[in-house]
């Protein structure tokens, strides 16, 4: 059987799009994957010289692959079957609502919008033009991920009890221009939006997505967060999810902080009979390690589990799109639409607690 290709339009020509197309110029075949492939068929960024040069030093300088000078004109491509939106979060809801009614499947960069309200009305365009769209929270497809959470549900550990997270990092925002995406609130600066996915999707893997708990959303949320005086935005944010269903007890602590290095290890996932350690970085970790109780509580065994592949970890969530789309799905079974809403719900929240309001305009969508 003939694997399937899809065929990819690039949204945006920046740092997160680059790390993303040299992925998909990986052979599948390194990953063991050999159902699908990927090919960039199309580019467009702010003039068609950026979109050729990023195709000439990103792309291979494949001859085949178009520039374009607008995103419009990738969203109207008939060679293109998926749209890659890799600009600033404030700019997600505009482009993939834009690429959603030229009828493309569309994979957005995190955090999918600015806020819930815009998440509800994208996926209602979503629904009335009858394609695929996910959030590209990567993390959550890599082979780590997996046997993480393969090992969570095996239940050999117990159920979970507490879970502490964090990603930071130092982006020296005393001498960087304000007009930075971590510090500029137009563009939804702080370290939440930015960072904060990180540490929440660890928490979903582990508590939320965790058999016992039946997909039943926290209880409760805490949010509080320390604003820097220069923009306003938030420097360090520390939120607290409560699961307390019939058949789940536990708590996620999550920090983000853009003042600090990360922290290590990243997350520790605490169990009735041991813990599953994760070193930073969290957002692609290589390796873990599982702490395993005896009859004293005293650890008695402790196992380290490495994984090696060829990229830098983007390529499994574009295989699981591919997947989704040759299969005629409109969502993702890993990360699909009620995980994303959570996560943008709950952000919400900790906005609120913590005073955070985005300049006017800034939301399309209240």
């Amino acid at each position: 059987m003939n694997a399937y290709t899809l065929r990819w339009g690039i949204i945006s020509t920046g740092k997160i799009a680059t790390c993303f197309v040299k992925d998909l110029l990986v052979d599948p075949k390194t990953r063991d994957v050999h159902d699908v492939v990927h090919k960039v068929v199309a580019v467009g960024s702010r003039t068609t010289e950026k979109a050729q040069d990023f195709i000439d030093t990103i792309a291979g300088g494949d001859k085949s692959i178009k520039a374009y000078g607008s995103y419009e004109e990738v969203y109207a491509d008939k060679d293109v079957d998926a749209i890659y939106i890799g600009t600033p979060h404030t700019s997600h809801y505009d482009n993939a609502l834009a690429a959603v009614k030229a009828g493309k499947n569309v994979l957005c960069e995190k955090p999918v919008t600015c806020n819930a309200a815009e998440l509800r009305s994208l996926l209602a365009a979503v629904k009335e033009h009858d394609v695929f769209f996910m959030e590209a929270l990567w993390t959550r497809f890599q082979p780590l991920t997996l046997e993480v959470k393969k090992l969570i549900d095996e239940g050999s550990l117990g159920a979970p009890v507490v879970l502490h997270a964090d990603l930071s990092g130092d982006f020296d925002i005393q001498n960087i221009p304000t007009t930075h995406r971590i510090l500029d609130p137009a563009l939804g600066g702080g370290a939440l939006l930015d960072l904060g996915p990180y540490p929440l999707i660890w928490a979903i893997v582990a508590l939320y997505e965790h058999p016992s708990n039946k997909l039943s959303g926290p209880s409760n949320i805490t949010g509080t967060m320390l604003k820097t005086p220069i923009t306003n935005v938030d420097r360090n944010t520390s939120f607290t999810l409560t699961f307390s269903s019939s058949e789940l007890a536990a708590q996620a602590i999550l920090t983000c902080s853009i003042n600090l290095n990360a922290q290590q290890p990243g997350v520790v996932i605490r169990f009735e009979r041991g813990n599953i350690i994760i070193p930073a970085p969290i957002y692609c970790p290589k390796e873990f390690t599982v702490q395993r109780f005896g009859m004293n509580g005293g650890i008695v065994s402790e196992e380290r589990r490495v994984f090696q592949y060829v990229g830098g970890g983007w390529h499994f969530q574009a295989d699981d799109v591919a997947r989704c789309i040759r299969d005629g799905k409109k969502e993702s079974a890993l990360w699909g639409h009620s995980k994303s809403l959570l996560e943008m719900e709950i952000f919400d929240e900790v906005r609120r607690q913590g005073g955070y309001s985005f300049p006017a305009g800034i939301e399309r969508v209240v």
